[in-house]
């Protein structure tokens, strides 16, 4: 891929809940690694996302607490933004969808889509629960799949075998909120004709050659099994955006609708603040433009299907989807993450049981459910921290970095290659560099950091074996050489590292000499330098867990309690929505 023009996404954290890791690695952080590797590269990148605030959960929520949903959410979505920045998330903008300018946004997206043929008016039935005295959302039915079998499914999808579904499909429904079994009835609503756009969406997605095989594989399969029916996207409920259609004035835009636009009103919202609106067209509506998506596996229906198909529904030249990265599921220890059951760490949580953010987001990373699910395990962070980051990758720095500042004051020269073993590892060097970059476009980004861990140890191998304490004295020019191509290996994995470890990388460039803002790397990271080049004093950038917080990790019953003190003391610091 060359240089270019981005908007990053990741799907809109829904607004009740503090996120998980789960949530964190399937789409908020992978987007941020996906973004930050690109800025690096020189790309041109907007990245953005937004609490989805809107729907019944919050409507309930709020009723139940005698507040405005708008109050409600103002809480949560401010505690959510001093997250994101607690966890080095580097949003060029995170907005809401009860942002004025996303509202807007929509009304006149679905009136143009309206206005050329792709929604009309329908009967549709609806569950109305009797009890809570509320018309029901898909997602507040759950039953058992027509399709699969699968008893957790909900009315508007199966997690099980992804089939989209309606309310009506499912066996045995019942109100989330209370368990009871909810009436069905007739009520008029406005539909997205699917249907009228299958053969565009087909096409598109089987010529697609950026797509990863789930995506592709699932939206295909879907199209050629059930093919696309009208979608409804109204809703009965009041807490949303109010749907823009004539005689529609009593309902809002089904919040999957609404927060799928949201990465294009985003977009709009940034260059707003810039006082420089009509900028965000030339990342939405120009050929030359690209976007990435970064999302879990069950939202590939509504990322891969549906957003393609509003967009061409504008007949407009809209951007379609250059990349979607849809991950497995990240499990806790083989079991689902469930803030019900208590199952999982938060991501408020986690710093407050390690609070360096970059062990967290490297370990997520290389745990990153890229094409199987994936156990989150305490011992495998521990693994991740204290052997590959402290061990392997933070050795092999210091040591080279200590050599040179030891041996030649900090100063590396420029040379001449001779000996083999210098050849072959610098070439080796190179190699890692550009599977890196190839892996990273391609957002495996898990895949990409295991190149850091194999060139950290291939390196503690070549100083192990050139041993340059003990030809100092003897042969000076041969260890000029030997710590020139260990600088070159240790500048590389600096690099490697800022897009995973933003902190650390940092302190490490720092140490290198070379200035944050020079880090655009077009070729390759020995750019940066010209030598010769005179680096600081080093200094330890990672350290160890401590063996006590170890021990206790790594003990099921310890941890679980030393879990229930963490989450405690947070609750006082959570507002009243997000506690558990």
């Amino acid at each position: 891929m060359s240089t270019g023009r981005w908007v990053v996404t990741s799907a809109w954290p829904y607004i009740n809940s503090v996120p998980h890791l789960g949530n964190m690695i399937g789409s908020i952080l992978s987007a941020d690694v996906y973004a930050r590797f690109l800025r690096m590269m020189g790309d041109d990148v907007v990245f953005v996302s937004g609490s989805d605030e809107h729907g019944t959960v919050i409507e309930v929520e709020a009723r139940k607490k005698n507040v405005s949903p708008k109050e409600l959410t103002d809480l949560s979505h401010d505690y959510i933004v001093k997250l994101w920045k607690l966890w080095s998330i580097s949003f060029d903008n995170y907005t809401r969808t009860e942002s004025e300018t996303h509202k807007e946004f929509v009304k006149e997206f679905m009136l143009k889509v309206f206005r050329n043929g792709f929604i009309d008016e329908r009967l549709q039935v609806i569950p109305y629960c009797s009890k809570d005295e509320i018309y029901l959302p898909d997602r507040f039915v759950e039953g058992v799949c027509p399709y699969c079998g699968f008893e957790g499914a909900r009315g508007d999808q199966c997690d099980n075998c992804g089939k989209l579904l309606e309310p009506e499909q499912l066996i045995n429904p019942k109100c989330v909120l209370c368990g009871s079994t909810p009436v069905f009835k007739n009520r008029k609503h406005w539909f997205f004709r699917l249907d009228k756009l299958e053969k565009n969406v087909f096409e598109w997605i089987t010529k697609h050659d950026l797509l990863d095989e789930n995506v592709k594989n699932f939206t295909k399969s879907w199209i050629e099994t059930t093919g696309l029916a009208p979608r409804s996207l109204t809703r009965d409920n009041k807490w949303g955006i109010q749907s823009p259609f004539p005689g529609s004035e009593d309902k809002t835009i089904y919040v999957w609708f609404d927060a799928l636009l949201g990465y294009l009103s985003a977009t709009k919202e940034y260059f707003t603040k810039l006082s420089n609106e009509s900028e965000w067209v030339k990342y939405w509506l120009d050929s030359e433009a690209k976007t990435a998506y970064f999302i879990g596996k069950d939202n590939i229906p509504f990322h891969a299907v549906i957003l393609p198909a509003l967009l061409m529904a504008t007949q407009e030249p809209y951007v379609l989807p250059t990349l979607i990265s849809a991950t497995e599921y990240l499990m806790y220890e083989g079991r689902k993450f469930s803030k019900s059951r208590r199952v999982g760490v938060w991501i408020d949580e986690a710093l407050k049981i390690v609070d360096n953010v970059d062990y967290w987001r490297y370990s997520l990373v290389r745990m990153r459910p890229e094409d199987k699910d994936t156990n989150f395990k305490w011992s495998e962070f521990v693994r991740f921290v204290n052997n590959e980051l402290n061990d392997h990758i933070g050795n092999f720095i210091h040591r080279v970095l200590t050599l040179i500042h030891r041996f030649f004051g900090g100063v590396v020269d420029d040379v001449v290659l001779t000996d083999n073993t210098d050849i072959e590892f610098r070439k080796y060097v190179d190699e890692v560099w550009a599977s890196y970059k190839s892996l990273m476009y391609r957002a495996k980004l898990r895949e990409a950091s295991e190149l850091i861990v194999k060139l950290s140890e291939r390196g503690n191998q070549y100083v192990n074996v050139k041993a340059p304490w003990a030809k100092i004295k003897e042969n000076v020019n041969e260890v000029k050489s030997t710590l020139n191509v260990g600088f070159t290996a240790v500048l590389t994995l600096s690099i490697m590292l800022y897009p995973i470890a933003p902190q650390s990388s940092e302190k490490l460039l720092k140490t290198l000499n070379i200035s944050r803002e020079r880090v655009v790397v077009r070729t390759h990271p020995i750019e940066l330098v010209k030598l010769p080049h005179k680096i600081n004093k080093p200094e330890q950038v990672f350290t160890k867990i401590p063996k006590e917080l170890v021990d206790i990790l790594l003990d099921d019953s310890r941890r679980e309690q030393y879990l229930e003190r963490v989450r405690s003391e947070l609750n006082n610091e959570r507002p009243e929505v997000l506690r558990f």
